[in-house]
Order: structure tokens, then C-alpha cells, then sequence
């Protein structure tokens, strides 16, 4: 007996001491887009492993048997998806205007949760949201915590901008109720206010800062396109925004605000709407992305034309002026080789339908391997992520999607998406 069980425990020892093996997972890709080499590989393997790609190798490599295989010969395979203007908090409604008086923070979250599971399901493994009320920086540690199922997120909490400007939270309000809203709800007049809400953002999480420095289509406000910062307030912003490790997203439709911004350095121009000429060259210039949010464009009009009750009174002609010059703005910014990286403003349409923008994007001029890479290698560039997202390559965070169809020949392929890893993890697999 003494013997058996001192041979139990040295054996039981020996085992608890021998790390055991991290099993693989063996992606067989039917066809593997390089998004860099700009190249559509048939027969690829894709390894992964502690939730990275580990290797990415010619043929149908074989697997261990402790290894998990999973067959998509009959797909291809891309870099998870990257959508640079995402509003994970709320989504359409002819009642969201109501709703800001109807629904309390744990509501907003609860639907905040879906929207990012349909967003992750649709493809989307990574997403910049661009402002909300603060349930964005707690629905992205939420889901960084395995609580959810959604996207990684990189959030701005709240965006900001002036008294009555497009980041106005009481814009609409009857005069009783709208009170003085200061930085900490995201309004600045001034350097200092402008400095002061940067930090407050700061102190909350945010991983970056949006301003708007125009108007904007969707706010209760009668203006959408004019400069509604000083070039001294976004200066100071963006400042003290790099100041903490911070880019800077610039919401604007008019070109003297985009001008403002360009010259003070924000990282990227959000829509962009009625940039001219003179603003595509200082892009170039001090080499500002732009995030073109056609789709928004598109739906914003389509919303007020079939329905002019949709909006708001204020909103309506704004939405109609405004959303239908978006695409043809894209075009020529992308024929003057301005930066560009996808981003779809989703939220203003429904979430899960943002590979919509490919379809508008190659429509507009664009071939569909470059509007791939902006929705990739650009996009996670423009987040400062390429040592981890962009493209399935040794190393990198495997997040890997596969869909029906070449997208190379029929860009609509993305819109069929039918497999879904995040970091390792697969979501989705039909």
C-alpha cells in the first residue's frame, strides 16, 4: 500500500509540474487576403495560438491531436474588420429625441450590449466609438472583462464642443431645463474649458478625444456646417491631448472648421462633408485622416426624405442638404490621396450593416482592395494599433473573419460574412 500510493503522489507531482500544451487552433483557408502584399493566397493554414496568429503557412498544414481544425476551404479569409466611427450607445429612432428623457443609464446600457454583439457578429472585431454619456467606457471594460460579447472598443466617453454646439447636451431643451452645462458634460468655451474637458475625459478612461468643430446634422440645433470652435480651443485640446497619450477625432461638415482643426493638429476628420480643395491639401500636408461615414450620409436623407417626421423640425433640411454629398466629397478626397480609413458613423443606421460603406466606398472610385485596407491595415494605423491589428501576420492579435465570395471581384461579399474570431475566440461560425 505504501508503495502504490508513494507512486501515486510522484506520479500526480510529476504531472502537476509538467505545463501541459496549449492546444492550436489550424485555420484551413480556401483563399487568405495579404492585405499588405495586396494578394489573394489560396490553400493557406492559419495557426493560432494564446490567442494570437502564430504562423501562416502554404497548403493544409496538419494539426496536432490536441489541436482544433476548422475547415473554411470553401471561404475567405480576412484581418477582422476595423470601423473607425461607431456610436455603440444608441441607434436610430424616430424617438431618440424623447428618449433622452425617457431612458435611464442601466437602459441605455442593456441596449448598448446588443448593439455591440450584432457588430461583433457582423465582422467588426475592433471599433472607435465617438461619444456617448459615458456607458461606452463601461460597456468596453465590460466586454475587455469577458462580461459581454462585443468588439474591442476604443472610446472617446464624451465628445466635446461649445455652448450650443454640435456636443451640446441640452440643445432642444426648453430654456428651463437646459441649465449651464460645463466640461465635465462635455461643453467648453475657451482654452481653459477646452483644456479642463480633455482631462475630465481623461481621468474617466477615454483612450481618445473627439471635438466637434462645426455642426452637426442629427443635434437640435439650426446650424450643421458652420465653425463652431475657435482655432485656439481646438489647439488647446489637442495640446493637452497629446500631452496624456491622446489623439484627437474632429467631428465637421463646414471647411473653415475643418480648416481650424487641420491647423491645430487633430488626428482625424470625421465626415468632412463640404471639404474643398485648399482643405484636401492640408490633409496631405500635416498627413490628417479622413473617416468619410458614407453610409451615415446616405441614411440620414433616405430617413428625412420617405419620412419628414423622422427628425426633428431643425434636423429634417440638415439631413437632406447635408447627407447626400458625403460619397461624392469621398471621392474626390481619395482621387487626392488624403488619408483615409474606414468608418461608418453607426448608430445614425442600424449596427451590424456597417460593411454597407465597402459597397458606397468602391462605388464612389475606390478598389476594392484599398477600401479593404482602409477598414484594416489603415484603420488600425489611424488607432495606433499596428503592432496588434490590421492584418493576419505572426504575431498579431488573431482576429480573423471569412465570408462567401472573392470581395476582390464582388465587394458585396462583405456583407456575407460567416465566421467570426476575436483574439482566438471564434463567435461565429455558420
Amino acid at each position: 500500500m505504501l508503495r502504490t500510493s508513494t507512486l501515486l503522489a510522484l506520479l500526480t507531482g510529476l504531472l502537476l509540474a509538467t505545463p501541459a500544451r496549449a492546444q492550436k487552433t489550424y485555420l484551413h483557408c480556401g483563399r487568405l487576403l495579404d492585405v499588405r502584399a495586396g494578394k489573394l493566397l489560396s490553400e493557406q493554414t492559419l495557426v493560432v495560438e494564446n490567442g494570437r496568429v502564430q504562423a501562416v503557412q502554404a497548403g493544409y498544414a496538419a494539426a496536432g491531436p490536441t489541436d482544433q481544425v476548422i475547415d473554411l476551404k470553401t471561404r475567405t479569409v480576412l484581418p477582422g474588420l476595423i470601423d473607425c466611427h461607431v456610436h455603440v450607445e444608441g441607434e436610430t429612432s424616430k424617438d431618440n429625441f424623447i428618449q433622452e428623457f425617457t431612458l435611464n443609464p442601466a437602459d441605455v446600457a442593456y441596449a448598448a450590449e446588443g448593439y455591440a454583439r450584432t457588430t461583433l457578429l457582423a465582422g467588426f472585431t475592433t471599433v472607435r466609438d465617438l461619444g456617448g454619456s459615458g456607458v461606452n467606457l463601461a460597456l468596453r471594460n465590460a466586454i475587455n472583462r469577458g462580461q459581454v460579447l462585443g468588439p474591442r472598443i476604443f472610446t472617446v466617453g464624451r465628445a466635446i464642443s461649445g455652448t450650443g454646439g454640435h456636443m451640446d447636451p441640452t440643445n432642444g431643451y426648453r430654456f428651463d431645463l437646459m441649465g449651464v452645462p460645463g466640461p465635465v458634460d462635455g461643453v467648453a468655451n475657451g482654452p481653459d474649458q477646452a483644456r479642463q474637458a480633455v482631462r475630465e475625459q481623461y481621468k474617466r478612461g477615454a483612450d481618445l478625444i473627439k471635438i466637434a468643430s462645426t455642426g452637426g446634422v442629427l443635434s437640435v440645433a439650426k446650424d450643421g456646417s458652420a465653425p463652431q470652435m475657435t482655432e485656439e480651443e481646438i489647439r488647446a485640446v489637442v495640446t493637452t491631448a497629446r500631452d496624456l497619450g491622446l489623439a484627437v477625432a474632429c467631428h465637421a461638415h463646414g471647411a473653415e472648421g475643418m480648416k481650424r482643426a487641420i491647423r491645430a493638429g487633430v488626428t482625424s476628420i470625421e465626415h468632412g462633408t463640404l471639404m474643398d480643395d485648399e482643405t484636401m491639401k492640408l490633409m496631405k500636408k500635416n498627413g490628417t485622416w479622413y473617416v468619410p461615414t458614407i453610409t451615415a450620409g446616405k441614411s440620414v436623407a433616405d430617413s428625412a426624405a420617405k419620412n419628414p417626421r423622422y427628425y426633428p423640425p431643425l434636423v429634417t433640411p440638415k439631413a437632406l442638404a447635408i447627407g447626400p454629398r458625403l460619397q461624392g466629397t469621398f471621392g474626390r478626397a481619395y482621387k487626392a490621396g488624403v488619408k483615409i480609413a474606414f468608418g461608418t458613423d453607426a448608430s445614425v443606421f442600424r449596427h451590424g450593416v456597417n460593411a454597407l460603406e465597402f459597397g458606397y466606398m468602391v462605388e464612389a472610385g475606390m478598389p476594392p482592395l484599398e477600401a479593404l485596407r482602409a477598414a484594416t491595415l489603415s484603420a488600425a494605423e489611424l488607432l495606433g494599433q499596428t503592432a496588434n491589428l490590421g492584418s493576419l501576420e505572426p504575431g498579431k492579435l488573431a482576429d480573423v473573419v471569412a465570408v462567401d465570395g472573392d470581395p476582390l471581384q464582388d465587394i458585396g461579399a462583405m456583407m456575407q460574412v460567416r465566421f467570426v474570431m476575436k483574439e482566438g475566440r471564434v463567435y461565429r461560425r455558420d
